[in-house]
């Protein structure tokens, strides 16, 4: 039988027991006051943890005037650089590192921007390559602020290293040209016509991009892929470089997406595939040399045989070692990657100081050699508010082998 008050009776037991409880604890917690609050080693650790760095980072120089963007190591180790005109002082475009210095090359007249002689002179010069033979090739954009070209001086010019004389001059045809072209990046492939070929990467700030294809010995040229997927940049793509989206900033307020098409490329060591990527993507992609240099070939046939090959981190340079390893960029982790033939991305550089890597140049010393010039950094990212910090730099890291052959 239950009684009337027998649940009362069993509350009021229980409550007076954690009441006692409570007691014990409280009493417990002022005398023991380490069971009152975390140590401190727990709340202020000694060391925090950090960003780990991969590989070893070399400085080979820094640069305190312009920033730079090119950079080449010849067969004899001999190593030159360019600054394109955006819009800093740039007394030269191109120069050669020597002693300790950077002097402009080959010499300072060349490098006056005279427009009212555009193919005798170095107007914005964006790429520099050494080809293994002996020469040093510039890649002039003529597109000083990413302006329209100057009509007549988008070109190639050869520089013979011994002499260092030009020995040729390459004007881009106007069937090559268009409006918003911006001539980037170049490889070059002597095994194949009378005095090799070029290929050339569009990277128009419109976003719509293309390959150009150019015989060595007569200069004729011809465009390839313009706007295709794989050539333009990807509309879906924002980065984020030092923790933001990379836009374009006006002081306004507004922004505009960041779009730059065809950029880095790169060649491989038998000279068959070419790789090339937008600036704007992750993606990197790769056509049949050979089906590029055939103008019977309509771009509807070489869009069918892109490869994409998957997502690599968004890069701006791109190079090719003897074996077929392909390096890439990572500017929105401040890294190098490397791809073996078959194989999986591999981070072989990450340094907070590699504040976007733009060109890779490999030496015949084992070393990739690649400029960080803090791009992302420059006003027109930040509302017109220069945050870039001098000096720039080149660096190298080890890879234990040279670059692909050219011939």
């Amino acid at each position: 039988m239950r009684f009337p008050y027998q649940g009362i009776t069993r509350f009021t037991s229980i409550r007076r027991t954690a009441i006692a409880l409570a007691a014990a604890l409280s009493f417990t917690l002022f005398v023991n006051p380490v069971f009152a609050q975390p140590s401190a080693q727990e709340t202020s650790p000694a060391v925090q943890a950090t960003d780990r760095s991969i590989g070893t980072l070399d400085t080979v120089t820094t640069f305190s005037g312009p920033m730079p963007t090119g950079v080449t190591v010849a067969e004899s180790g001999r190593i030159f650089v360019n600054f394109p005109r955006w819009g800093d002082d740039v007394q030269y475009t191109v120069g050669e590192f020597r002693d300790g210095h950077v002097i402009a090359y080959p010499n300072a007249e060349i490098n006056r921007a005279d427009t009212s002689h555009p193919a005798a002179h170095f107007l914005s010069v964006q790429s520099v390559v050494a080809d293994g033979h002996g020469r040093l090739w510039v890649l002039d954009t003529a597109a000083p602020n990413f302006s329209e070209p100057v009509p007549g001086g988008a070109k190639l010019v050869a520089i013979d290293l011994k002499t260092n004389r030009v020995v040729k001059t390459i004007v881009f045809s106007t069937n090559v040209m268009r409006a918003q072209t911006y001539v980037n990046d170049m490889r070059f492939d002597f095994r194949v016509g009378k005095a090799g070929v070029a290929y050339v990467t569009d990277s128009s700030l419109s976003g719509i991009g293309g390959l150009i294809v150019i015989d060595l010995d007569s200069g004729k040229a011809i465009r390839r892929l313009t706007g295709d997927v794989s050539t333009s940049a990807d509309p879906a793509f924002v980065p984020v470089v030092e923790g933001t989206s990379l836009k374009i900033r006006d002081a306004n307020g507004s922004t505009k997406p960041f779009s730059v098409a065809s950029d880095g490329i790169a060649l491989s060591p038998d000279g068959e595939t070419l790789y090339y990527c937008p600036l704007s993507s992750r993606h990197l992609y790769s056509i049949p040399t050979a089906m590029l240099r055939d103008p019977s070939i309509t771009d509807a046939q070489l869009a069918a045989a892109v490869k994409d090959l998957g997502e690599k981190g968004a890069s701006d340079g791109l190079a090719s070692d003897a074996n077929g390893n392909i390096y890439a960029g990572d500017y929105e982790h401040d890294s190098i990657r490397k791809l073996q033939p078959g194989g999986e991305w591999q981070t072989i550089l990450h340094d907070p100081r590699v504040l976007w890597p733009d060109t890779l140049s490999i030496g015949d010393d084992g070393y990739l050699y690649f400029t960080a010039n803090q791009l992302h950094r420059q006003p027109v990212f930040h509302g017109g508010k220069d945050e870039r910090s001098k000096p720039y730099a080149l660096f190298r890291v080890r890879i234990g082998v040279g670059p692909a052959p050219t011939h």
